[in-house]
Parts: structure tokens; sequence; C-alpha cells
């Protein structure tokens, strides 16, 4: 299939997608709530997440979403969601298409006000690191104000997914 990549993505997807639904039931008040040392409150973080998939998807693919840059403006969970999994579809395609990770990509970066290059390959690190990062501080947020975070590790998605098989101790 692939060198592990694709997994890694669908750990990815399913990450973010158990993510906002935890977040669902939130109230606004919560929904603003932020933690010292975190990205900022659980939305704009959110938001943030599938705006940088965007952002890496665009520099990936030269294919922007229709949403990019957009997000700061989106509070439902319900239109992030469709976002995300648009994202996931995105993974998905790009990594089963026969992905090249020493193709240099190319893109100007306003962080650091320059053009920028890099291998493609460390593109898809930064994103699953990226997304990793950020649903960590969702979950420490969650925790300040009483809401237990879900179980985002790989464990757990393997449990989701099926991808992992508990045997019985021998006696």
């Amino acid at each position: 299939m692939t060198d592990g990549l694709l997994e890694s993505f669908r750990h990815n997807a399913w990450a973010t997608r158990e993510l906002l639904a935890a977040c669902k039931g939130l109230t606004e008040e919560q929904l603003a709530a932020s933690a010292p040392g975190t990205y900022g409150s659980i939305l704009a973080t959110l938001q943030h997440l599938i705006d940088a998939d965007g952002a890496y998807r665009t520099r990936l693919s030269g294919d922007a979403p229709a949403w990019a840059g957009k997000l700061e403006e989106v509070s439902d969970l319900d239109e992030l969601s469709s976002y995300a999994e648009e994202m996931a579809g995105f993974w998905e395609t790009l990594v089963a298409a026969g992905f090249d990770p020493d193709r240099i990509v190319r893109w100007h970066s306003p962080m650091r006000q320059a053009d920028v290059e890099a291998h493609a390959g460390v593109l898809t690190a930064q994103a699953l690191n990226h997304g990793n990062e950020h649903r960590s501080q969702v979950c420490t947020v969650l925790t300040t104000i009483g809401v237990e975070p879900p179980e985002l590790d790989g464990w757990g998605y393997a449990e989701a997914a099926g991808r992992i098989k508990v045997l019985k101790p021998e006696s």
C-alpha cells in the first residue's frame, strides 16, 4: 500500500474528527476558553488547525481550498468538521497517488517575510506535528474547564479503526 504515511494521515484525520465531535456540545463560553501556553481559545485553535492544513494543501498541490484564509469567521463546528473531512480526503488522495517526499516545494512565507523552499516530506511532517500539537492544546484547555478530553493517541485510533487486536495472554 504505502510506507505508513497514509496510516499517519488517517490517524490525524480521525483525531481531528474526534476532537471536533467532543467540542460540539460545548457552550460559547467554553469554546472561548483558553489556558496559558496554548495557541488561544478552543475555537481559535480548531480554526487555526484546519486553516493551516489548507495552507499545507495549497503548498503541496497548488490547489487552495475555497475556505482558505477565512476560517477565523467560522464558528460553526459542523462547518469546520466539513472542512476537516475535505482535508482528510485530500491527504488520502495525495498519499495514494504516490507521494514524492523529495519533491521541492516553493512558497512565500509571511512569517519569514521571504520565499521558502523545502522538501514535500517536510511539509507532511509539519502537518502531522502541527495537528498533534494543537489538538493537545485543545485537550489541555478542555481539562482546565472540567471537560474530559477524548483519547486521541495512536492506540485509540488503532482500536477505533480496527487496526489493533488484543490477544489473550498465554496461560
